[in-house]
């Protein structure tokens, strides 16, 4: 059931401080030439024209104010977790659809992003995601136990699309969720897979920096250059 952008509301939790990345600033605000990856994430989730993006910050977070795309977003304070975050943002809007996508997903493209809200299940919602293609192995320690058959395996990413009162009932009483689509999932809902990119990839360490540079390099949104250096997101 096709999904007018005008009745999505996206979530964009952006509360976390980026442990895994290791650097000084969070990776949402880390810089791909000269802009924060946080900005790039923006401007396509922009582009689709939902009803209105949130954005989740920490509550003592004030770079986001330094985004090119701040005064587009309306800002809530997050939780201590990604779930406590989304259900944050979530609980502040009206639309009757409420799309996720993670801040440090900047490489999505708008016509995947069209596609998952052409393609989403009305009850039961949608995600982007890829097959697996890499084989998989079961450790035990640092021991291969056994080779995963990867048929049916697929690798979830973001955005992710559900009606907005499902997933609000969903995340408020799910544990230890990794994605929304599983707290979906344990209400006994089956959300739709919709075919995403590999080059849809979330910025996790600092190697990711220059990847995402070269995917968004070939997308045409970024200038000659390389990465910048700019701090992009300083209050």
């Amino acid at each position: 059931m096709p999904v007018e952008f005008s009745r999505i509301a996206v979530v964009v939790p952006a509360a976390g401080a980026g442990r895994r990345f290791g650097a000084e600033r969070p990776k949402q605000y880390s810089t791909v030439a000269g802009k924060a990856v946080l900005d790039y994430t923006l401007e396509v989730l922009l582009a689709c024209g939902p009803a209105e993006i949130v954005l989740v910050v920490a509550p003592a977070d004030e770079r986001w104010r330094g985004l090119d795309g701040a005064h587009a977003v309306r800002v809530v304070s997050g939780g201590a977790s990604r779930s406590a975050s989304v259900l944050a943002g979530l609980e502040s809007v009206t639309a009757e659809w409420a799309m996720v996508h993670d801040a440090a997903r900047p490489c999505v493209r708008p016509e995947q992003i069209r596609q998952l809200a052409r393609d989403v299940d009305e009850v039961a919602g949608g995600l982007l995601a890829v097959p697996m293609s890499d084989t998989v192995k079961r450790a035990e320690g640092r021991r291969v136990s056994a080779t995963v058959d990867r048929t049916n395996l697929w690798c979830a990413q973001t955005p992710q699309l559900f009606p907005t009162g499902t997933l609000i009932r969903a995340l408020r009483g799910a544990r230890h969720v990794t994605d929304e689509s599983s707290a979906i999932e344990a209400l006994g809902l089956a959300p739709r897979l919709v075919a995403g990119s590999p080059d849809n990839i979330k910025v996790t360490v600092p190697d990711d920096i220059a990847l995402c540079a070269d995917i968004l390099a070939r997308q045409g949104r970024t200038a000659q250059g390389g990465t910048g250096a700019r701090t992009g997101a300083s209050s």
